[in-house]
């Protein structure tokens, strides 16, 4: 277990945010159902079959030390990992071991905002949050078998991080106090909200390590990245960010489905149709939700592996099928490569 600072009030804080995060979610979950697996490297993903296309939903932590992780496709992963074993995805499982959690977050008191299946910030007043960490580590535990770690923070980002440097199952805080000792030499990419793309332009800019984007010029960074990113990652270097948790259910902001096929669409008829029938899948998940769509993602990969997405906004907020399906046929139109494909996904935005 890592800690960032001795327990007990710091600069005269009790409120804290803490960021719950349920370790290796899915493979827990299935050692659960077939203890004898533990201690083995375990993969979940596709149907469990890794000489069939499909890819990786979780690892277990044994199987990450060979390289294995999400999205990486199974066969792939069973080159790396020959002694892995390969489980089917049980949606219905995993959801209700997620709803057992956050019942079992929601008992405590603390206001509880449910982040997705297996993980929450919770603002608590306390002065010792290590011990409520702790009390959460033991209750999630009784009610579910499962461990999760704790990231304690000032706000949600340093609490958010804070989680990574806990696991597995472990407590870690961070504040504005520690946040340069322990962050300050990273590469920007250790920031939450900052990818490789970022991080690859602010290295062409001389930014390389969390300290650098903190003391750089919100100005300059706003010429290279807009108005409101570029003061935004400064902001995110220097560990600022929201502290207000809310209450509210979990609202999935997109639905989307996707299809992995195990030979190649070269008639691209037949990826237009495909497309149709993931419009179809998204479209009823929007009105199951009573939501409406925005904007349609579509992305295609082709054969053997590169991934491409294009978007469009529907010219109304809309849950109607053919709205939906004529946005995504239009982001469809916007491939120009009809190269064989192997994937096709299909991401419904929803209305604020």
């Amino acid at each position: 277990m890592g800690v960032g600072v001795p327990s007990g009030r710091e600069c005269g804080v009790s409120h804290w945010v803490l960021h719950v995060d349920l370790d290796q979610f899915i493979a827990a979950v299935e050692l659960l159902r077939h203890p004898q697996l533990r201690g083995r490297p375990v993969v979940v993903g596709g149907d469990g079959d890794p000489t069939k296309r499909g890819v990786v939903s979780t690892a277990s932590y044994e199987a990450r030390e060979y390289g294995v992780h999400s999205g990486l496709p199974l066969r792939t992963a069973a080159r790396r990992c020959p002694e892995a074993v390969f489980l089917a995805v049980d949606r219905e499982l995993y959801e209700a071991a997620s709803a057992k959690v956050m019942e079992t977050l929601h008992e405590l008191d603390a206001v509880v905002e449910v982040l997705g299946w297996d993980e929450a910030f919770l603002a608590v007043e306390t002065d010792d949050p290590e011990a409520y960490a702790r009390g959460i580590q033991q209750r999630v535990r009784a009610a579910t078998e499962l461990d999760c770690s704790v990231g304690i923070g000032q706000n949600k980002l340093q609490a958010k991080l804070a989680t990574g440097f806990g696991k597995p199952a472990g407590i870690f805080r961070l504040t504005h106090e520690s946040w340069f000792a322990v962050l300050g030499e990273r590469p920007t990419d250790v920031l939450w909200g900052i990818g490789s793309k970022t991080a690859t332009r602010l290295s062409g800019m001389g930014i390389s390590t969390v300290l650098e984007l903190s003391r750089a010029d919100p100005q300059a960074l706003a010429a290279a990245f807009g108005p409101t990113t570029g003061p935004w990652l400064v902001a995110l270097a220097q560990g600022r960010g929201s502290s207000t948790v809310v209450s509210a259910p979990h609202v999935a902001r997109s639905h989307s489905r996707e299809t992995t096929f195990q030979q190649d669409l070269e008639d691209w008829d037949r990826v237009r149709h495909e497309v149709a029938v993931l419009v179809r899948h998204v479209a009823e998940d929007v009105v199951a939700g009573h939501r409406r769509a925005v904007r349609v993602i579509v992305k295609v990969r082709y054969a053997p592996f590169t991934t491409l997405t294009h978007g469009r906004a529907l010219t109304a907020p809309s849950s109607d099928v053919e709205a939906i399906e004529l946005a995504a046929l239009a982001a469809l139109d916007a491939f120009t490569s009809r190269q064989p494909v192997r994937l096709l996904g299909v991401r419904a935005e929803l209305e604020v």
